[in-house]
């Protein structure tokens, strides 16, 4: 037997080794055999072989020692771990990748950048506490937000926090996002409670707001093009979607944050806790702020109630609408005290209170109300004055006007919308409904379709295309109120041998932002109205004039002489013994005018040629002259039309 034949014996009769051992084998052999080839077949060296050596595991060319053999089990276990660092690196990219994933992070940026990925970490914790923090403790009003206003502690973020610390790991994720979003959409309503105390002094109503809504899309189209209302609709939802993502996120990354530290968080909550308990106990304050809240609680307590109260108030008003004490008068003894009377029931937009008794606005008001005053008694007439309440304030006219008209307390739109889809009765249509006069509207705030115009009972609507004016608009006014009530004299009130007239009239001039303005020119030059491009090029920047709270109630003030100017000489040019002028602001200007009062009062004022007509009212004890003083009466809006109906019932 050759040494060959022996050596295959002695394998023969070796003893296999051990399932470690094979494995090791084998998967050194794979790794040879992975190893790419020369192209003349040949393996490579291992690269810790220098070239040209000699690997260890194989016997010198030409020697008669044997190889030696392969480790054994013991020895295998004893090898020391070869460090990743220490492994041949594949050069094939697809290589690469399925041997050595990505690390953690962007591209393993958290393992080459610790301290970095460690601050980030902390940085956005921090954030997004604070971002919930924000969310909770800011006010739904503007004037109400303050510094001191953020350095409170919440209840509900602390029970927020024991809610998520009790949950499991799949519950506390899916709580996490639920509830940040709905924190986030509780931020949102605050925004739009903001921007409504800003504008109409009274919060988002969740029923009825939402088609203010598409005004507002209207006006964003009117101002800046369809591109502008496209682009607008879509910052709001992308916004809109950003602030729920981030809520929701911020929520989850604490979440996961306390049950990474859970000894902790629950301690800190626990301190959090006791805390609040005696900070508000006692009543502690930061700056007059109290610092443990439940604000968060109140303001979603008050929410439900609207909604509550909103869902409620379709039933309340549908039986209101039922109730009215002329609706079987037969139309002969209707408004008997004013037949052959030409009564102009006119709306100027914003006349409220404030411009009669601010300190800074009421002198020069005085002026006008003395002069309008002296126009009047110069051509025979006499006026009485007093106060209404209004439904609104800050925007809504048409809710004022409805009120007045309808004799019912129209405060929102859904009210709006039953009583004009009803047969209600209203002071104009019960004009209509006698026969005896003919009803007309000049309306020049109406740019399109105004159905509603029906149930007001008028016989003829002038909106602001047939009104026969072809100059500019002067902000949102699309004409001016001295040439609106030039073309009611050409196209109604001055023809020959007509009917008595009762008219709606709507004077817009003084309508928000108040800039530029108008101004009252001789009568025999209005023309078609193109003669105020001059006058609008002459006027102010409306985005200067809004970037001053004093600038705008000057500006206010301003507007509101003017329509007041216009209807006294109006009246003083072409009223006539039969001329009866009932005048009235609709609503209070923005809160930026007023100082953010509750105020809802408007001056009323009953201007007429025969005195008779004044005679009727005296028991009211209304104020003589247009200017109603401050103890003058104060009626709700919408009890003007029953207490007029009877008055001049006979």
């Amino acid at each position: 037997m050759d040494a060959t034949e022996a050596r295959e014996s002695a394998d023969a009769n070796e003893p296999p080794e051990s399932a470690d051992a094979a494995d090791a084998t084998n998967a050194a052999g794979s790794a040879g055999a992975d190893r790419p080839s020369d192209a003349d077949g040949s393996a490579e060296a291992p690269e810790s072989a220098e070239p040209g050596e000699p690997s260890e595991s194989a016997a010198p060319a030409g020697s008669d020692e044997p190889a030696e053999p392969a480790q054994s089990a013991e020895d295998a276990e004893s090898a020391e771990p070869v460090e990743p660092s220490e492994v041949a690196e594949p050069t094939d990219p697809t290589e690469r990748s399925s041997q050595f994933p990505l690390r953690a992070g962007w591209f393993g940026w958290r393992h080459r950048y610790p301290r970095t990925a460690r601050a980030v970490g902390v940085g956005t914790s921090v954030l997004a506490g604070a971002l919930l923090l924000v969310a909770m403790v800011v006010p739904d009003r503007l004037d109400r937000m303050t510094f001191q206003s953020f350095l409170r502690l919440p209840v509900e973020l602390i029970v927020l926090a024991v809610v998520l610390l009790a949950l499991p790991s799949r519950a506390r994720r899916i709580t996490a996002v639920v509830l940040g979003a709905f924190v986030g959409l509780s931020a949102v309503l605050k925004c739009l409670d903001m921007g409504f105390y800003e504008t109409l002094a009274r919060p988002f109503d969740l029923v009825f707001d939402w088609v203010l809504l598409n005004d507002a899309a209207d006006w964003t189209k009117d101002s800046f093009g369809r591109s502008g209302e496209v682009l607008a609709i879509i910052g709001v939802i992308v916004l809109l979607l950003a602030v729920l993502a981030g809520s929701a996120f911020a929520m989850v990354r604490l979440a996961d944050v306390m049950a990474r530290h859970r000894p902790t968080a629950v301690r800190t909550t626990l301190v959090l806790g006791v805390a609040w308990i005696m900070c508000f106990t006692l009543s502690v304050q930061v700056g007059g702020v109290t610092l443990a809240t439940k604000g968060y609680s109140q303001f979603l307590s008050n929410r439900v109630k609207y909604v509550r109260d909103g869902l409620g108030d379709a039933d309340v008003f549908k039986k209101q609408l039922t109730v009215d004490a002329f609706a079987k008068t037969p139309p002969n003894q209707l408004l008997t005290g004013l037949r052959g009377k030409d009564v102009l029931f006119t709306f100027i937009e914003s006349y409220g209170r404030v411009a009669l008794d601010d300190p800074t606005m009421a002198p020069e008001m005085d002026k006008t109300l003395t002069a309008g005053d002296a126009r009047l008694k110069a051509a025979g007439f006499s006026s009485r004055s007093a106060w209404l309440r209004s439904p609104v304030t800050g925007a809504g006219s048409w809710l004022a006007h409805s009120t007045f008209l309808s004799g019912l307390w129209i405060k929102n739109q859904q009210r709006y919308r039953t009583v004009t889809t009803s047969t209600r009765a209203t002071l104009t249509s019960y004009f209509q409904k006698t026969g005896a006069w003919r009803t007309v509207g000049i309306v020049p705030g109406v740019r399109k379709s105004w159905p509603e115009g029906k149930y007001f009972g008028l016989d003829n609507i002038y909106d602001s295309t047939h009104l026969g004016y072809n100059g500019p608009y002067f902000s949102w006014t699309p004409v001016p109120d001295q040439f609106s009530l030039e073309s009611f004299e050409k196209l109604e009130y001055g023809k020959k041998n007509r009917d008595p007239i009762m008219a709606e009239i709507i004077l817009a001039s003084s309508h928000n932002p108040w800039s530029p303005i108008a101004h009252t020119i001789p009568w025999n030059q209005l023309g078609d109205g193109t003669i105020f491009n001059q006058i609008k090029k002459e006027g102010t920047n409306p985005t200067e004039v809004w970037k001053s709270a004093k600038r705008v109630r000057t500006e206010y003030r301003k507007a509101i002489q003017y329509s007041v100017d216009s209807l006294t000489q109006w009246v003083q040019r072409y009223g006539n013994k039969n001329t009866v002028l009932v005048f009235l602001g609709d609503h209070q200007p923005v809160p930026t005018v007023t100082g953010g009062t509750a105020d809802r009062d408007v001056p009323i004022t009953i201007v007429a040629h025969d005195p008779k007509v004044l005679d009727k009212i005296s028991s009211w004890g209304w104020t003589d002259g247009l200017k109603p003083a401050d103890s003058a009466p104060v009626l709700g809006m919408d009890k003007f039309r029953d207490r007029f109906m009877t008055a001049y019932a006979k």
